[in-house]
């Protein structure tokens, strides 16, 4: 069963009807799509409910602020599980942005679901982090930033030359200068920035994080990860995954979830 409702101006995609209810955000440069291969395994059993970041599907969309993504994020959670708490599922910039919301709003959240994001903005991560990796991080992202500025045609081009060379899973088509905007927070404080961002050290509710292991570098420290995997109720698994766990592991992905969940059971 599919259905559509309309939040806050955003088009709200749900599937599925069972007792519990997903939540999926995605990162850059993708869309609400980036979950098929979760919404067809896990809609036989919970309610799948998933939304394109604004501004994602729309070149001509101004950028959102952390205050505005999480009023948006309240008010799909609020419409879609009024009486209950839901689990977030989470990759890129969907961890950041959904980590924060599960910190503001734990009655909400009973779980959280992260794809390849972890504790990005602790200082253990930044003193974690290689010389190497921090170069390579800045090499892309402050491009990145720096199109949600130029935007136009040459804005799109850049972007699209950095999902190809980074082998994003999104359609090289479908991407544009517009999506670029928590770059700019990140590296210009646009939109008010990101420093106020709580991260997932600072949640109560279990935690299951799938990260890939064929990658340059890793966007968690390893001090996160021993204490994730030692805390009662959490879990942290690697996969044979780029970036995109959930799409280059599906089937392992889900099945790696479901026996957790089955565990919170």
């Amino acid at each position: 069963m599919h259905s559509e409702l309309i939040v806050s101006g955003i088009r709200v995609h749900i599937d599925g009807d069972g007792p519990d209810t997903f939540v999926m955000l995605h990162g850059w440069p993708d869309t609400h799509e980036i979950w098929e291969g979760q919404v067809r395994h896990f809609k036989r059993t919970h309610r799948c409910v998933r939304f394109t970041l604004p501004g994602f599907d729309d070149p001509a969309t101004r950028g959102f602020s952390v205050r505005e993504l999480m009023a948006l994020m309240l008010a799909v959670v609020n419409e879609v599980s009024p009486n209950g708490p839901v689990t977030l599922m989470l990759h890129d910039w969907g961890c950041l942005f959904g980590f924060h919301f599960a910190a503001l709003h734990p009655n909400k959240v009973a779980r959280v679901v992260a794809v390849d994001v972890g504790d990005a903005t602790s200082p253990a991560f930044a003193r974690a982090l290689s010389l190497r990796a921090k170069l390579m991080i800045f090499a892309y992202q402050m491009p990145l930033a720096l199109t949600w500025y130029i935007k136009g045609a040459l804005g799109n081009r850049v972007a699209r030359a950095i999902a190809r060379f980074l082998r994003c899973k999104a359609d090289e088509a479908s991407v544009h200068a517009g999506m670029s905007y928590p770059y700019a927070m990140r590296w210009m404080g646009a939109l008010g920035g990101l420093k106020a961002l709580i991260g997932p050290t600072e949640l109560a509710c279990p935690i299951f994080y799938a990260y890939g292991r064929h990658k340059p570098f890793q966007f968690h420290s390893e001090e996160w990860l021993r204490r994730l995997s030692a805390t009662a109720g959490c879990e942290a698994e690697s996969f044979k995954a780029s970036h995109w766990v959930m799409v280059d592991c599906t089937e392992q992905f889900n099945s790696a979830v479901s026996q957790w969940l089955a565990l919170k059971a």
